[in-house]
């Protein structure tokens, strides 16, 4: 079960040509994220009377840095991404993104070692700033990692209760999915509920209430959500599971055609996927409820 994680939080960039300007160093930037990724200003910037250049140099650098950071995880370049953090702490010790975005490069090395410092990384950054939703969310997607779902669920609510949030759509449906490994069913509608009333075209959520309405029997409504999944990925080719639900929708409304059609469809398609072998299980004893 996958979650989203945000390795490069929208509000953190400023635009990369920045760096001559505020770093004395010679450094060699990958490619720029697309204009959308680069917002100017946040409210991580000194803005007071009081403040001096010097300050704001510094928030600077580290936003830069932490951005620079971004793009080498994203290319798995691991080592250079912590160089550049380090170089963010060292301008700004105080700047929440740095933190976030070391415990997304820790976790994603993925020793046990470097799991373990992530921890701490993540709560300093939601230390430094309770209200920065997408280290809740990262937070959350760690703690998933390490089974510690209820924790996990906590960071999601959150940041999926934050309205205005970019990812708040994401962290409800990592909220749900989370609800899903507690086995608390109704917790896991109600959130990916809160998902589609958020976003209509939100896949994850179509796809789990699918299956939670089945597990119901509430055969009517799951068509419904079911044909409008189809039309969300209708110039993409159907997935196992997506052909699983549609199976398991055919035979509870006695469609034998299309039940057979979708049969042939996943058996030939994915003869190795976990679906393929439920359906096997099932064909074998058709009276047996589906595992």
């Amino acid at each position: 079960m996958s979650y989203k994680s945000y390795h490069q939080p929208n509000r953190l960039f400023a635009g990369i040509t920045l760096l001559t300007a505020l770093l004395s160093l010679s450094l060699t930037a990958c490619q720029s994220t697309s204009s959308t990724n680069l917002v100017q200003g946040s409210r991580y910037e000194t803005t007071t009377q009081a403040s001096s250049n010097r300050s704001i140099d510094k928030q600077e650098v580290a936003r830069v840095r932490t951005s620079l950071a971004a793009q080498y995880i994203r290319k798995n370049e691991l080592d250079t991404a912590q160089r550049q953090l380090e170089k963010a702490f060292a301008a700004d010790s105080r700047y929440a993104p740095a933190y976030d975005m070391m415990g997304v490069l820790l976790q994603q090395e993925g020793s046990r070692l470097n799991l373990e410092k992530a921890d701490y990384y993540f709560k300093q950054a939601i230390k430094l700033d309770p209200e920065f939703e997408q280290a809740r969310n990262n937070y959350g997607v760690y703690l998933s990692q390490m089974q510690r779902y209820a924790e996990a669920a906590e960071q999601f609510e959150i940041a999926g209760s934050a309205l205005g949030y970019e990812g708040r759509i994401g962290a409800l449906e990592n909220l749900g999915r989370t609800y899903l490994q507690l086995n608390d069913r109704p917790a896991a509608a109600t959130a990916f509920l809160r998902a589609l009333d958020g976003n209509r075209n939100s896949l994850i959520a179509h796809i789990e209430l699918v299956d939670l309405l089945l597990e119901q029997q509430r055969v009517p409504q799951a068509q419904r959500l079911y044909d409008e999944t189809l039309m969300l990925v209708q110039n993409q080719s159907s997935s196992p599971r997506l052909l699983l639900q549609g199976i398991k929708l055919a035979a509870a409304q006695n469609d034998k055609a299309t039940r057979h059609q979708l049969a042939q469809q996943l058996l030939s398609a994915y003869p190795l996927s976990e679906e393929a072998k439920q359906l096997k299980t099932w064909l074998n004893n058709p009276e047996a409820s589906w595992q």
